[in-house]
C-alpha cells in the first residue's frame, strides 16, 4: 500500500468518526488491565432482530433491519427530509446512531442490537413498524470486557473470547451470560483502527 493511499485512508476514517460522534454506551469502568476491563453498565434500551446467519454475515443480514427502524420504519410517522448517513428520506422518526452495534448468539441465532439514545424510555421509545425488530430494557449489568483492533470475522472474536474468558477465570469471577461482540466503527475505519470488544456478564464475589 503506498503512503499516499494510506493517508487517504487515515484522513477519510478521521471524517467518518468526526462525521458519526455518536453516543455511546454508559458505564464506569471498575477494573482495568492492559485491554481488559470489568465494566458497571447502566440501564439501557436496545432494538434488536434475530437472524439465522453465520457469524461473518450476521450483522450485515441484520443491520438494514435495524437502520430502517432508526431511521423511520416506526410508528412516530414523522417525515424526516433527506441526512446523512441515511441518504434518503424516511417516513417517521428518525433516531440517532448510538454505539456498540452488538451481536450476541441465542438458541442458534445470532441477536443483533443497537443501543438506543439515552433520552429514550420503554414508553416514548417509537414502537417499531416490522414485527421482526423487538425493543427491550437491558437491566444495569457488570460487564468483562476485552478491546482489540482488527477485521470484523469469527476468528478475531473467537480468539478474543478465550483470552477474555481466561481473564475472567483467573480473577475469580462467576460468569453470569452469554458473550457478545460489539463494534463501535463505521465500515470504512482500516482494520486496524477498529475498537472491537468481546464482553461477557459476570457476578464478582463481595
Amino acid at each position: 500500500m503506498t503512503l499516499l493511499r494510506t493517508t487517504l485512508l487515515l484522513l477519510l476514517s478521521l471524517f467518518a468518526v468526526k462525521a458519526l460522534a455518536i453516543e455511546e454506551a454508559k458505564y464506569a469502568v471498575e477494573v482495568s488491565e492492559r485491554d481488559f476491563e470489568l465494566r458497571l453498565y447502566e440501564p439501557h434500551i436496545v432494538a434488536e432482530t434475530a437472524v439465522a446467519a453465520e457469524f461473518d454475515e450476521a450483522g450485515n443480514a441484520a443491520f438494514q433491519r435495524l437502520f430502517k427502524y432508526i431511521s423511520g420504519n416506526n410508528a412516530a410517522r414523522q417525515d424526516i427530509a433527506m441526512t446523512t448517513p441515511v441518504g434518503q428520506a424516511a417516513e417517521g422518526q428518525k433516531i440517532d446512531m448510538t454505539t456498540p452495534v452488538g451481536q450476541q448468539q441465542q438458541a442458534g441465532r445470532w441477536l443483533v442490537s443497537f443501543m438506543m439514545p439515552a433520552e429514550f424510555t420503554l414508553d416514548t421509545i417509537p414502537e417499531p413498524r416490522d414485527p421482526l425488530v423487538k425493543i427491550r430494557q437491558v437491566p444495569a449489568q457488570r460487564m468483562a470486557a476485552i478491546t482489540y483492533s482488527g477485521f470484523w470475522n469469527e476468528k478475531g472474536y473467537l480468539r478474543h473470547k478465550e483470552k477474555l474468558m481466561q481473564w475472567i477465570n483467573d480473577k475469580g469471577y462467576q460468569v453470569a451470560g452469554e458473550p457478545s461482540w460489539a463494534r463501535y466503527n463505521p465500515p470504512l475505519m482500516p482494520w486496524f483502527m477498529r475498537r472491537n470488544e468481546v464482553l461477557v456478564p459476570v457476578i464478582v464475589a463481595p
